[in-house]
């Protein structure tokens, strides 16, 4: 016997074997439940979503010799014919082989003769959008007014290109993109019916392969049985599909935990002779960051088929959230920017040393929620002197030394007007948290942060985790006190200025006054 694909040979024949849809099945079972169908339907969707299968069995559902229902019997002679692709009054056409106004007009020519078996001639229009204008004119009269034996099932991949008048007929109904998991939950149950052992990894690949297609995910299903002989596993799903191995990204991410640059490029080079495509191992990169940011902020995370709990779990120790967090935003950066780059192993190689030059927190794992709540409540005490910059002078962390420390920090711009408006809150050990004058909240960014930590690791020949929060009012800043000398020194020169022989000449014979607010500092 000839093999029939996969995708063919399982199609649902039945509203019950669906998934994904069920927001429209709901809506068809009702409408045949209460006998209430309207003349036209349009079913909207990307490919292999379902929409030829549901505009089929909705035919079966009008056409059924044991009566009208959402439930066909699938057993009668109508029902299989459907099936078969052979019923008489079940009309299937492809708009894009036939869209000619000629062509139309020669279908639409028998619809006003009663169906030969059925209790309704259905026409299937499919991919109806390349339908030319002339077509959609011919077409229009009888959606408008149809014969009542006449249902018109249409259905389109891309709807922004059919009339607004033809949209305006029909009941619209826009199937969805259909999930990872649930694509892979089909095929598993499939390879079970087939009898065919299968690892569940290799599934995952397939179902995220097919972008959110069931009847993709079943031909690449089919493309795998015959590349890997019958077998479905994992090694040949990679090789066939040309995605890098998922060890090897486990691997990229110990290593940017471990902050190693060195060693993070040596094994970026030795990805080459793979030839991988590095916006696929980019993809996977990120994909891999998100589940591990699971893992860290849900303990019981179980991780799926690509990323078992085990492994997340040891990246959620070895790398700190904020780290995390920081790796996936310059990775999907890096994937947006690649096509830019020289040539894909160059851009692939600077978003990896982007990731190891800004990190957030050296390379030390950050400490536990409980931890660092702890550390805060205790810091408010804490006042250290610590080295600056290695050398044996010491700068007691302190509110009332906070800007002798940031006038040795090397910074510039707008991260040291963010330091200028801090005050110190506490220290304990290599965690600093500082408070920011509210009215300065904008300077709070990721990256200004991330800056003035490294300035103040640096100076402290330490390893700094630095935490800012906004103060509950204002509060006394290096740049508050900045401001009052300043203030300080305007009203000095201005009562100078008063007090001056000259100026009070001045207002004596010529009856001048100083406009003190044009005073200003050089």
């Amino acid at each position: 016997m000839s093999y029939t694909a996969l995708a063919r040979k399982w199609r649902p024949r039945r509203f019950e074997e669906l998934t994904g849809q069920e927001h429209v099945l709901q809506a068809l079972s009702n409408a045949l439940a209460t006998n209430r169908v309207h003349h036209a339907f349009l079913f909207t969707g990307t490919r292999g979503v379902g929409k030829t299968t549901i505009a089929r069995i909705l035919a079966k559902c009008l056409n059924c010799e044991t009566g009208m229902g959402p439930a066909p019997c699938g057993t009668c002679a109508t029902c299989r014919e459907i099936d078969e692709g052979r019923f008489v009054d079940l009309i299937e056409v492809d708009a894009a082989s036939r869209t000619k106004v000629d062509d139309t007009r020669e279908l639409l020519d028998n619809v006003q003769y009663a169906p030969t078996r059925g209790r309704y001639k259905v026409y299937l229009i499919d991919e109806v959008h390349m339908l030319s204008t002339h077509s959609f004119n011919a077409l229009l009269k009888t959606l408008e007014e149809p014969p009542p034996h006449v249902k018109f099932l249409l259905a389109t991949t891309d709807p922004q290109k059919l009339p607004v008048t033809v949209l305006s007929r029909c009941l619209q109904f826009n199937l969805k993109r259909l999930p990872v998991t649930l694509i892979a939950e089909r095929m598993k149950a499939i390879l079970q019916a087939e009898s065919l052992a299968f690892e569940p990894a290799a599934v995952r690949l397939l179902a995220e392969a097919a972008d959110g297609s069931m009847r993709d995910g079943l031909s690449l299903l089919d493309q795998l049985l015959a590349f890997g002989g019958g077998k479905v596993a994992e090694h040949e799903a990679r090789a066939m599909l040309a995605t890098v191995d998922r060890k090897q990204v486990f691997q990229l991410a110990k290593l940017l935990g471990a902050a190693d640059p060195g060693e993070l490029m040596r094994f970026a080079q030795s990805l080459d002779e793979w030839a991988p495509d590095y916006g696929d191992v980019l993809d996977a990169l990120a994909t891999l960051l998100v589940r591990v940011a699971l893992k860290q902020s849900l303990p019981t995370f179980e991780g799926d088929d690509l990323h078992p709990p085990e492994a997340l779990a040891e990246l959620a120790a070895s790398i700190a959230p904020e780290d995390v967090q920081l790796y996936y935003q310059t990775v999907i950066l890096g994937r947006r920017d690649l096509g830019w780059a020289p040539d894909p192993r160059t851009g692939f190689e600077m978003t990896l040393l982007r990731m190891a030059a800004f990190r957030l927190s050296g390379s030390e794992t950050a400490p536990p929620r409980e931890v660092r709540a702890s550390a805060s409540s205790r810091a408010a005490a804490a006042s250290t002197a610590v080295p600056v910059g290695g050398s044996n002078a010491s700068v007691a962390l302190d509110l009332s030394r906070w800007q002798e420390l940031i006038g040795t920090l090397e910074l510039g711009g707008a991260a040291r007007q963010l330091a200028a408006n801090c005050a110190f809150a506490g220290r304990d050990g290599s965690f600093v948290r500082l408070t920011l004058d509210p009215s300065q909240s904008l300077l709070r960014t990721p990256a200004l942060i991330d800056k003035l930590g490294q300035a103040l690791a640096k100076a402290l020949g330490a390893p700094v985790r630095l935490e800012i929060e906004l103060a509950a009012a204002g509060i006394d800043t290096p740049a508050r006190a900045e401001q009052r000398a300043l203030d300080a020194e305007l009203d000095t020169a201005r009562r100078s200025l008063e007090n001056d022989a000259t100026v009070r000449g001045f207002k004596e014979k010529f009856g001048a006054t100083l406009k003190s607010d044009s005073i200003k500092p050089t």
